[in-house]
């Protein structure tokens, strides 16, 4: 899953792809680097991110998702957490939902029961204005498990299709590194209700404590992350650097199909 943000203040990549022109250059790099899925995004949910009206995540989104939609044959996914853009989205082109509230806005469960494509689930801890004002867990790893068990339990009764719902443990969104780092060596514990499990650590200020590197510096340490992710049972991985990632993963899945003494 390639990361397209069109906003002018996400952590990694603001303002270089609010131009839908630009945004579709980018968006066919990726799918030719080997991304099956683009992730539009039209609001920054970085730490301390203010929120985004529903109309301005429209005029962001929309004539993207049109214009790739019209342009290359990948995936859209639209990363939102408003009804009437997951709406709108779906109309302009998305077949996913990438979702970093779970559908816990009022009227979302219902707007992707009505629509029927798949919903990525969240774990997040607050809110990101203030997310990581000294976040805190008993249990990290069980806490955030069942919070994504209930989540997909709140899905299906509410209609949708079980099979289309996947997982995220939310890395950087109300974790400290140290949870971060637990988290993705106990990822195999977090497939709630057996469902796929998505992963987006790219660029995050966990691996720049880890590395002592600025965001722009993070892409070994990313691919380095996603790997172990895959190892530990994610099925999706949600990555700036597509090619690079791309990459790093065939020789991850050979491996996995390869097997060996457990």
């Amino acid at each position: 899953m390639g990361i397209l943000n069109v906003t002018p203040d996400s952590f990694s990549d603001g303002a270089r792809y609010d131009n839908p022109q630009d945004a579709l250059r980018e968006a066919a790099t990726m799918a030719e680097e080997g991304a099956a899925i683009i992730d539009i995004g039209g609001e920054s949910t970085r730490p301390g991110a203010a929120s985004v009206g529903t109309q301005e995540e429209l005029d962001r989104v929309i004539p993207v998702i049109e214009s790739v939609k019209g342009a290359t044959d990948v995936t859209i996914s639209i990363d939102t957490s408003k009804p009437q853009v997951m709406r709108e989205a779906v109309a302009a082109g998305a077949s996913m939902i990438n979702d970093v509230f779970a559908l816990r806005a009022v009227g979302a469960l219902a707007a992707v029961a009505e629509l029927g494509v798949p919903v990525c689930l969240m774990h997040m801890n607050g809110k990101p204005r203030t997310m990581q004002d000294d976040p805190q867990y008993e249990d990290v790893v069980a806490e955030v498990g069942a919070f994504l068990t209930e989540r997909v339990d709140a899905c299906t009764a509410a209609g949708i299709d079980e099979d289309c719902t996947m997982v995220d443990p939310g890395f950087g969104f109300g974790k400290s590194h140290l949870h971060n780092v637990e988290l993705l060596a106990n990822l195999r514990q977090l497939r709630a209700r057996d469902r796929p499990l998505l992963v987006g650590v790219s660029r995050k200020s966990t691996l720049g404590e880890l590395t002592q590197r600025k965001v722009s510096e993070r892409m070994p340490a990313s691919v380095a992350a996603a790997v172990v992710a895959v190892m530990q049972g994610a099925a999706i991985i949600r990555a700036h650097d597509v090619r690079a990632t791309v990459d790093a993963l065939k020789v991850a899945q050979a491996v996995l199909e390869t097997g060996g003494d457990e």
